[in-house]
């Protein structure tokens, strides 16, 4: 009988061949669908079954082939990533060198675009692939401080046999995500890894916050570029009549006149001077700025006919969108992992949920109403035609279509909802 749990704290404090020969022992036992005495972290066991559904070879070291030199440059300046690479080295690369560690960064796509610290340990990890150009896809190489993170949107620590692929099992590692607040994509993932007597339980704990830092210093760029278009658009602004505003490229306002200033707008992907339909403005003509973008909603014709289909796309893991469709045209917008979840679910139930049902289906908690409700006028801001309330729910003219993984298991990897449990069963 399963009746303990594995924590850092623990395995730190163990011999390291002591806790290596536990973590060989729970990892067989997962293998071979036994319940251990001692289970896996939960983090942990949420990939294992990922790699076993996937059909992973646990004892085969898979590397995909590494990118082209120019391939990699490209990456690294159009990645943002680029902006805060110094806050990473500034919160890592010292102690990592210090600790016989290195600090590794990758894109959303897994790949490895930057590494330093301990020279001796960057050949170790020459040993295991881990070289910029890499690809440390979850899928591909296992359970990883690289791919895992990715998935699961959450910090995770790997350390010997939790690594899923055996040749890693020599290898400690702590990785966290790192997301753009300019428009919530996630845009790479910040690791330290080393080789296994360099394990500390606070290593995770410092990562994330590093990870958090640059989050930060992301933030404090797009306010700066906000107060520059700011500055060019509010004299501009002062002299128009009726209602107006000044966005960024990613649809944040920095300078309102004759309406209540909104939340983030949904722009098309490809936004261009002209007339064209913003979910939440109606019809509105588009204009340049150094910048942004001057928007001015048609007084005329405040609202575009209402749109007829919606396609939620599921089908890439990191990347949730939905794209609706009408006689205005179409438009795009990508999901935050919770939107996902939320809009998942009111595809699969046409008849609606009440805040407490959407509680149960995301959080299997009914009394987490107040965190629904903030979501969903989160989410109405963006599609204010395609979605009603009370209860929550697509419109009933709308057409809805969800693409979803070719392996249901794939659904949305990240979610632990009820009801995204339920629509990986096949």
């Amino acid at each position: 009988m399963q009746n303990s749990s594995l924590d850092l704290a623990r395995l730190a404090a163990m011999d390291t061949a002591d806790a290596l020969r536990l973590l060989k022992g729970v990892r067989d036992a997962a293998l071979a669908g036994r319940r251990p005495r001692v289970g896996p972290r939960a983090d942990i066991d949420e990939s294992w079954q990922r790699m076993l559904r996937r059909g992973v070879d646990p004892d085969r070291d898979r590397r995909a082939g590494l990118l082209p030199l120019e391939e990699i440059e490209r990456r690294r300046h159009s990645s943002p990533l680029l902006e805060v690479l110094p806050v990473l080295r500034e919160g890592l690369v010292a102690m990592a060198d210090a600790a016989q560690h290195i600090m590794v960064v990758a894109d959303a796509e897994g790949r490895l675009l930057w590494r330093e610290g301990s020279a001796a340990v960057l050949r170790k990890g020459d040993a295991h692939g881990f070289v910029p150009g890499a690809d440390w896809q979850e899928e591909l190489v296992g359970t990883n401080g690289i791919g895992t993170p990715l998935v699961s949107r959450r910090p995770v620590q790997v350390h010997s046999a939790e690594h899923f692929v055996s040749t890693h099992h020599t290898w400690t590692c702590a990785g966290a995500p790192i997301t753009d607040p300019r428009d919530g994509r996630l845009i790479g993932v910040v690791d330290i890894s080393g080789p296994l007597s360099t394990m500390h339980p606070a290593t995770l704990a410092l990562v994330t916050s590093v990870a958090r830092l640059a989050e930060a210093e992301l933030r404090n760029r797009h306010h700066q570029s906000l107060d520059a278009l700011r500055s060019v658009a509010s004299p501009l602004l002062a002299r128009l009549g009726g209602r107006a505003l000044a966005v960024d490229a990613n649809g944040w306002p920095a300078a309102v006149t004759g309406m209540a200033p909104p939340g983030r707008l949904s722009l098309p992907k490809q936004v261009g001077a002209g007339r064209t339909w913003l979910p939440s403005l109606g019809m509105c003509t588009i204009e340049p700025l150094p910048g942004g973008w001057l928007i001015r909603p048609d007084e005329a014709c405040p609202r575009a006919p209402e749109p007829g289909r919606v396609v939620l796309d599921l089908s890439l893991p990191r990347r949730p969108s939905v794209t609706v469709t009408g006689g205005s045209g179409s438009w795009s917008h990508e999901l935050s992992p919770r939107h996902a979840e939320l809009l998942y679910v009111l595809a699969t139930r046409r008849d609606g949920r009440t805040a407490a049902q959407l509680a149960q289906d995301v959080f299997g908690d009914p009394t987490r109403t107040v965190t629904v409700r903030a979501e969903m006028s989160r989410l109405r801001r963006h599609l204010a035609q395609v979605l009603a309330h009370r209860p929550y729910r697509f419109t009933e003219e709308m057409e809805v279509e969800v693409v979803v993984p070719d392996r249901p298991e794939e659904l949305l990897p990240h979610s632990n909802a009820p009801a995204v449990r339920l629509g990986r069963v096949p």
